[in-house]
């Protein structure tokens, strides 16, 4: 990790290590690299032993180009507890009842069994690390060249608050949202689907797409987004990396009609029902997840589980796909099925039957950066790669 010694000269100080893009391109992460880090940090968090602090949105002065998102967390080593908690309780999980539920994961029907713990493996001691990444979501970007999610994510040593290492999280942002998409497929799609239905092409959606491909044994997948150019050259750029054939197509309604497994990541500046409620079929699964609300009010209505990622963020802040369903009484504690955790742990049960359609909003979990973010540390210390820089 740091070290009170550099490791080129001998002298003495704190030294940070710095990992650009290009350094964690040079890793050689699998898919199953990722989706495993995730999946265990998702399992840390639906056991009660992440920290999961409150998103918190910074909106410049701007004009509306965008904002950053701070996202916040520790997770632990294995076999670790997370001690105190979220904010505001005394364990990680969130009440869906709005108070604090100490040790777990919250459930209003159920009890948990914390088990073993899943995650990565611990840095910074023994005491896994904590977290802070800024991502900016500024949709306009792709005019200048530029992605519309530009993230910086740091890592700590918990058990002492010595800085461990600044990594460019951009890919970081669009890898783990996609691998969360994947993780959500796994325990709430039908192993059967066969057709991804995939809306919008924004940093996440290739990620999204590509696990999904390798996870189903899928025989087609549609894309489309606003742009025609956007939906056909990211067709072209799928194609080179995915087992299934790829077509876009020149709406989200023909993306979506009939789709086994529907995606949406669209990048709209003001609401707009690009996920129509009719083409839900019986089976599906659904991942409405765009910054602004691209689905119908009644989506809901037609849903037989509804599970989010963590519900006491799915309660807070002013975007997300849900947020009117959350802000009229749509979704409450009672008609929410789960926070996926839970079911990953096996709290609470995931898809039951062919028949059922099921939604999973996930909203982004610091716990999912970091846990990411220690498996590119991991690699690059053991490759010595990236930059060491004297902070002390």
């Amino acid at each position: 990790m740091s070290a009170f010694v550099s490791p080129h000269d001998g002298a003495e100080g704190l030294w940070i290590r710095f990992l650009s893009g290009p350094d964690i391109g040079l890793l050689g992460l699998t898919n199953a690299d990722i989706i495993g880090a995730v999946e265990d940090a998702v399992r840390a968090h639906g056991e009660g032993r992440a920290v999961v602090e409150p998103r918190v949105h910074l909106v410049p002065d701007n004009g509306g180009a965008g904002h950053f998102n701070v996202l916040r967390g520790h997770l632990p080593a294995p076999g670790a507890s997370a001690g105190a908690g979220r904010a505001g309780d005394a364990g990680s999980g969130s009440n869906p009842d709005g108070g604090s539920n100490p040790g777990r994961n919250s459930d209003p029907r159920g009890s948990s069994d914390p088990g073993r713990i899943g995650g990565p493996s611990g840095h910074g001691g023994r005491g896994g690390a904590c977290g802070i990444k800024v991502v900016g979501d500024f949709v306009a970007n792709y005019a200048r060249g530029l992605p519309s999610e530009l993230g910086l994510l740091t890592l700590y040593d918990p058990g002492t608050g010595v800085p461990l290492a600044v990594m460019d999280a951009t890919m970081i942002t669009a890898c783990r949202t996609g691998a969360m998409t994947a993780v959500g497929a796994r325990y709430l799609a039908r192993p059967d689907a066969r057709v991804l239905g995939h809306v919008g092409t924004r940093g996440t959606a290739e990620w999204n797409v590509r696990l999904l491909d390798e996870m189903f044994d899928l025989d087609e997948i549609r894309v489309t987004s606003r742009r025609p150019e956007s939906r056909e050259a990211f067709a072209r750029q799928l194609a080179g990396v995915t087992r299934a054939p790829v077509r876009a197509t020149a709406t989200a309604d023909e993306a979506f009609d009939g789709a086994d497994i529907l995606v949406e990541a669209s990048r709209l500046t003001e609401p707009q029902p690009l996920l129509r409620t009719s083409v839900v079929r019986p089976g599906a699964f659904v991942v409405p997840y765009g910054t602004i609300s691209a689905v119908e009010l009644d989506l809901l209505d037609v849903m037989d589980k509804v599970v989010v990622d963590d519900w006491r963020e799915a309660q807070a802040g002013r975007f997300g796909a849900l947020r009117k369903h959350v802000d009229t009484g749509r979704l409450t504690a009672q008609t929410l099925h789960a926070e996926l955790g839970q079911i990953v742990t096996g709290q609470r049960p995931g898809r039951q039957s062919a028949q059922e359609r099921i939604l999973l909003w996930h909203r982004g979990l610091p716990i999912l950066d970091i846990a990411v973010g220690l498996l590119i540390l991991r690699r690059a210390e053991a490759a010595d790669i990236g930059t060491m820089l004297r902070y002390h």
